[in-house]
């Protein structure tokens, strides 16, 4: 089940200046609009614990407006003008916070900026949850500080392999029936052998997956932590893609060096065709 978490009330509201920012333009391409009704955003991190302040420069709190409703999604930037989430983090338009340890508070180190595009994967499947890759083009650059900065991409197809441990991070639930994070947590993961998730998931791919999570110890993301990233070795490997309705690990994570053509083809494309 993918997690989706909506809520009312709690977000911060945008800057002033960020109201006058161009709204996000979704793609014909976008996903399905019932991804919106019902569904949860993978996102709490259970057995975590607070991270550093501003120790994940590259973390992005995602607030995305439906009808009617404000879901929360992570993501993570990976150059001055684009963040990287999960294909279901989508609505009519989406505000990125950067450089945030508590968002409750408006920080001197935050920057809050409007996506102008968000671009799925063209093969994006909803209904069995693969490709579940975005990119958010920025309004603007961000100003890049050591609150913010992009994280590193795999090289290649870099091995992730059983046994590994991995993080995650989000300002998503903590547990069940229990509140969100306002300050970033983060949590210690173990990449699981793909017959893990092929056991708990029947549309689970290992070549574009990654199975992680270990039910001894039962760290995992939940929900609001969607879109994160999966980092192993100090590199994304990973993003927040979708787990069990109660947040029992393993989870699956988009496994990032199976897009990675797609992802550098689309951010030179955007940069060629220039604003909107």
């Amino acid at each position: 089940m993918v997690y989706l978490l909506k809520l009312s009330g709690l977000c911060p509201t945008p800057s002033e200046t960020s109201k006058s920012d161009p709204i996000c333009l979704l793609q014909p391409n976008a996903p399905r609009a019932h991804r919106q009704a019902g569904m949860f955003l993978l996102g709490k991190i259970i057995r975590g614990y607070e991270a550093e302040p501003h120790s994940r420069p590259y973390m992005a709190f995602l607030q995305i407006q439906t009808s009617g409703n404000i879901i929360l999604c992570g993501g993570f930037l990976v150059r001055e003008d684009f963040v990287l989430t999960a294909a279901h983090c989508w609505g009519s338009s989406i505000s990125i916070t950067l450089g945030a340890h508590n968002i409750l508070e408006q920080e001197g180190t935050q920057q809050v900026i409007r996506v102008r595009r968000a671009i799925p994967h063209p093969d994006d499947d909803d209904e069995n949850t693969a490709n579940d890759v975005t990119l958010l083009q920025l309004t603007r650059k961000a100003n890049l500080t050591t609150a913010v900065s992009p994280i590193r991409l795999p090289q290649g197809k870099e091995p992730v392999k059983p046994g590994m441990v991995c993080s995650v991070a989000g300002w998503g639930l903590l547990g069940v029936n229990k509140p969100a994070a306002a300050k970033l947590q983060e949590a210690e993961l173990e990449v699981q052998t793909d017959q893990q998730c092929i056991h708990h998931y029947k549309h689970y791919d290992a070549t574009t997956q990654i199975c992680a999570g270990n039910r001894r110890n039962r760290e995992n993301c939940f929900e609001g932590d969607s879109g994160g990233p999966l980092l192993c070795n100090s590199v994304a490997q990973g993003i927040v893609s979708f787990g069990t309705k109660d947040g029992t690990p393993p989870s699956v994570y988009t496994r990032i060096s199976s897009f990675l053509y797609w992802i550098q083809n689309t951010m030179r494309i955007c940069e060629l065709q220039g604003p909107d």
